[in-house]
């Protein structure tokens, strides 16, 4: 396995919901994982996360939710209206629903379809095509 340069390591309140989440709803892959310290890594098509629960080491403050505050991650997927659909079925209502944005960079125009949503513990995922 490759990794990224750069890969976001993100505290938890509950790492077995974290999992829960970013495998059966997203349909994330767990890479790997160290129990013994309520840590996975987890990665789609090339999206890489790190997840560790709450054990204090890396607290720069007291966190409260939703976590993440300021942030959010932008994950390139192969179908996002297919993964909109699977968060739909989930029950999960979105942060921002499924729509066409566009963004100028420079002289040119990004096009895409994105939406938004939380994990459990806020964390806000921005999923585009």
């Amino acid at each position: 396995m490759r990794f990224n340069p750069l890969i976001p390591e993100l505290t938890v309140s509950d790492i077995g919901r974290t999992k829960d989440f970013y495998r059966n709803v997203l349909g994330f892959t767990l890479e790997y994982e160290r129990p013994e310290n309520r840590f996975a890594f987890l990665s789609l098509e090339g999206n890489q996360l790190m997840f560790e629960e709450e054990n204090g080491h890396w607290d720069t403050g007291p966190l409260e939710y939703p976590y993440g505050r300021g942030i959010n991650f932008e994950m390139t997927v192969s179908d996002v209206e297919g993964l909109y659909r699977r968060v739909l079925d989930a029950g999960i209502g979105p942060f921002r629903e499924l729509k066409t944005s566009r963004y100028r960079s420079g002289e040119a125009e990004i096009v895409q379809k994105e939406f938004l949503i939380q994990d459990p513990d806020g964390y806000l995922l921005r999923f585009t095509d």
